[in-house]
């Protein structure tokens, strides 16, 4: 699942639009709505966005030989 599903997911679960989230990042709606078009985000970009809507974000790399996770 990408990330743009996932937002979109997250924003039905705390009743908020997307122009309501650009707001809260500071963002044209264009800008995001862009972003979401083209699933297109930076690290950063997820780690503000989870923040707002009280989501922990966490970017982990899993060994599919060991489990480790990195």
């Amino acid at each position: 699942m990408g990330a743009a599903k996932k937002i979109r997911i997250m924003l039905v679960e705390r009743e908020m639009t997307l122009k309501e989230l650009s707001e809260r990042l500071n963002k044209h709606p264009s800008t995001i709505s862009d972003k979401m078009r083209r699933d297109n985000f930076s690290e950063n970009d997820l780690k503000q966005i989870a923040d707002i809507l009280d989501f922990d974000y966490e970017a982990v790399f899993t060994d599919r030989q060991t489990g480790k996770k990195i």
